[in-house]
């Protein structure tokens, strides 16, 4: 078996390239290429591992016939063309956790730094003024830090700031109470946090709903005298706004790790009084490089050799230890996908994908991802899980997912119902032995088989002899048959053959075995 090859482009920590090749990958590190360096080179791998200098673009992406992953170390994936990444079926991972401490500590050093005007006493005495009664600081005890996005990092900076004896508020739409009591935080809107914080810092990504929260209005809502932190994400604040509000004393000072243009070589807030900046340094230390480097290969590896995805940013995270229980779930989510999608007439508007049982307890996302790879298989030769549902939204089809821990008939259940002109049509399968995937309903009709290899598949009116009219056919146009499955509603009414053979099946033989009499319907499968 081929091992999977992975390129480093960016520089990261030398461990990065030991955990791939240990975990049974080959890799190369070639940093500094030009983007036309890369566009060559980058067709041979399967996985690339980056930082923050390449930018993987759509041309990049077109080069990259084989690629399947890309592992950004470090959470920001503004260099990488997720949409497109998605569209080509390329899974994008970052690793949002292992710089999480060391982004968390640098807003409060910041913070800390703005409270006793550090940055510019510093520079006073370095220049020999002594300028001990020109600097009057504020103490962190007892003030109001509002943090706006109450995540990962700004959890631990909430952490932080409590053992700094802080009272902290917070303003993120997905902090539940609950959460916000075990963080110790009062949980509140932005118009409160604004008008009620001393300190002010940033944890959150920079989207349509966050781009300049803190815009020249609800700069205006804040409290005179607010000190300002932003370490998240450049964009977050309005930085002419935030100039004028330094300038009229409004804000008493404000420190920024990010801005909305950089490398930021220039900016209205340069040499304001009270203003401290720093070069995007939030996950800059030696702990922080050393873990998402690892983290990144080791995702990768796991990835590319055993099919576990962690932190992905556009396909259903699968962790190691689930990916052998689902392997067989999503083997046959995926053939049931492409039965129903080789099957179904006409265009199809909404699939109901349900499990039952056993499958109601697994992580669902994945199953229903297969699913839906086996059905846009139909419209295209180049899907995967993480294609499949961008493919499957382009065509406006409305997708659900049901759950029921009954079990039925069977210790474990899929289903998958498609709505079509004909009205819907479901088919079913378990698994054999917890492995084995296996159809036991199709259109409503109870038939147990493989779906595997080139199948034929017939409905037809039940009648004495047809099963000997049906091989007597294919055995006069030389081919064979492997499996041999039947299902009907009652004896006499309508019923379903479904075999396996050995070869693709010519249309020759499709249209004589539309002439068969009794038969409805014919049709050529491929799994």
């Amino acid at each position: 078996m081929t091992k999977p090859k992975v390129l480093i482009s960016d520089k990261m920590d030398p461990n990065a390239a030991r955990i791939f090749e240990e975990n049974g990958c080959d890799v190369d590190v070639i940093t500094g290429e030009t983007p036309e360096q890369l566009i060559a080179r980058i067709g041979e791998y399967d996985g690339l591992a980056i930082r923050s200098s390449t930018k993987v673009t759509k041309e990049v992406l077109d080069a990259a016939t084989n690629l399947k992953v890309i592992g950004r170390a470090g959470i920001g994936v503004d260099n990488v063309d997720i949409p497109y990444a998605s569209s080509r079926g390329v899974v994008v991972m970052n690793t949002p956790f292992g710089n999480s401490i060391t982004t968390a500590e640098h807003a409060i050093a910041l913070m800390m730094a703005l409270a006793r005007q550090i940055p510019e006493a510093n520079a006073q005495t370095q220049a020999g003024l002594w300028p001990k009664n020109g600097f009057m600081g504020v103490e962190v005890t007892g003030k109001v830090l509002g943090l706006i996005g109450a995540g990962n990092i700004g959890s631990i900076v909430a952490s932080r700031a409590l053992g700094l004896k802080m009272k902290v508020v917070a303003f993120d739409p997905f902090l539940t109470a609950e959460r916000a009591v075990e963080m110790g935080v009062e949980k509140v809107d932005l118009d409160t946090l604004l008008a009620r914080a001393d300190f002010i810092t940033l944890h959150t990504p920079l989207t349509d709903q966050t781009r300049n929260i803190l815009s020249k209005d609800n700069l205006a809502k804040t409290k005179q005298g607010v000190r300002i932190v932003n370490c998240a994400r450049g964009g977050l604040v309005d930085e002419a706004a935030l100039k004028a509000a330094l300038d009229s004393g409004h804000v008493a000072g404000a420190a920024l790790d990010v801005f909305e243009t950089e490398p930021a070589k220039e900016s209205p807030l340069f040499g304001t009084p009270n203003f401290i900046c720093t070069p995007h340094l939030g996950a800059s230390t030696t702990e922080a490089q050393v873990n998402v480097a690892l983290q990144v290969a080791e995702q990768l590896a796991d990835y590319l050799v055993n099919g576990g995805v962690t932190n992905a940013l556009n396909m259903p995270s699968l962790s190691a230890e689930e990916a052998p229980k689902l392997k067989p779930y999503m083997a046959l989510a995926e053939k049931l996908g492409s039965l129903v999608g080789q099957l179904a007439h006409g265009n199809l508007t909404e699939i109901s994908i349900e499990r039952c049982g056993a499958a109601a307890e697994l992580n669902g996302k994945p199953i229903e991802a297969a699913v839906l790879a086996g059905l846009m298989g139909q419209y295209s030769d180049s899907v995967n899980m993480v294609n499949a549902p961008h493919l499957a939204k382009e065509r406006g089809l409305d997708v659900r997912s049901v759950r029921h821990d009954r079990e039925g008939v069977y210790h474990t259940l899929l289903s998958v119902t498609v709505a079509t002109s004909q009205g819907p049509r479901t088919v079913a399968g378990t698994l054999f032995g917890n492995a084995a995937p296996r159809l036991v309903e199709i259109f409503g009709i109870g038939i147990e088989a493989d779906l595997d290899g080139h199948m034929l598949y017939i409905v037809n009116q039940d009648a004495p002899g047809f099963i000997g009219s049906v091989g007597t056919l294919l055995g006069e146009n030389g081919i064979n048959i492997g499996t041999f499955h039947l299902g009907r509603h009652k004896a006499g009414g309508e019923a379903v053959l479904l075999l396996s053979v050995d070869q693709a099946l010519p249309e020759s033989v499709l249209k004589q075995a539309c002439e068969l009499p009794g038969v409805k319907v014919v049709k050529a499968l491929s799994f």
